[in-house]
């Protein structure tokens, strides 16, 4: 599928990986429609998707664990954009802790619902309610379409990470769902499943901490935003790539 002049909706898109992938996309003169709950930072990327060369841009304010607010966000994009021809399910947050954390023999702390729920509801029910927008969106103007969710290799289960493991993994059981039921419309669903990167949040980790997690990665460092931003542009270039999840992790998950 061609990216310039087609309608791309980037969720979690004010920062990070979400807004390397929204100027990736913009260098290469898509239309773009940028949700996120952060507006001040929102506005900042779309001025920089201007300046890179997008068709057309613009910011939705979006809780996307929201039905209320994403329904409403996909009814305004294409009002100013017009039918949506892909998707990227990037947004997500980490609520990290132990099911249950013991401290000479006791026990000190749980993983509590709220940190559950939190994960839950932004990273598997955002991409579920989103994914359905968009579906809906491309079958009702009869627009050939892909769908890419951001998964995880956490997805396979990783320590202190109970709620974002289950979310990601969902994530990958419906991309494999949807690549089945939606074929027939000639929309392709398929995901990504990053390892380390060099988002604000790895950067400004401790250098002890740092190197820790690179020396665990076979190429010895983290991977680019920009690395990832590559990946996108394959899969919605690739017609024939479908169901499947993309793992770019640097061979950390071997």
């Amino acid at each position: 599928m061609e990216i310039r002049n087609n309608t791309f909706v980037i969720t979690g898109a004010a920062q990070g990986l979400g807004a390397a992938i929204a100027n990736s996309l913009a260098r290469q003169g898509a239309k773009l429609a940028l949700l996120d709950v952060n507006a001040k930072r929102l506005d900042e990327v779309v001025a920089n998707c201007q300046q890179a060369g997008a068709a057309e841009c613009f910011a939705f304010t979006c809780d996307v664990a929201s039905e209320v607010s994403v329904t409403r966000s996909f009814a305004s994009i294409e009002e100013h954009l017009g039918p949506i021809a892909g998707l990227v399910n990037n947004a997500g947050i980490l609520r990290d802790g132990l099911l249950i954390k013991v401290k000479n023999g006791e026990i000190v702390e749980r993983m509590s619902l709220e940190q559950w729920q939190q994960v839950i509801d932004i990273n598997l029910t955002g991409v579920f309610l989103c994914g359905r927008e968009a579906a809906d969106s491309m079958i009702r103007n009869q627009q050939q379409g892909v769908i890419i969710n951001i998964s995880s290799i956490s997805r396979a289960g990783n320590i202190g990470q109970s709620n974002y493991a289950a979310a990601k993994s969902g994530v990958a059981a419906l991309t494999n769902t949807w690549a089945r039921e939606l074929a027939r419309f000639q929309i392709r669903c398929a995901a990504i499943a990053p390892g380390v990167f060099e988002t604000e949040m790895v950067a400004s980790m401790k250098p002890e901490a740092h190197e820790r997690i690179t020396s665990a990665v076979p190429l010895q460092r983290t991977g680019a935003v920009e690395e990832l931003a590559h990946a996108i542009n394959f899969i919605v270039e690739n017609d024939y790539f479908s169901g499947r999840i993309l793992e770019l992790d640097g061979g950390l998950r071997l």
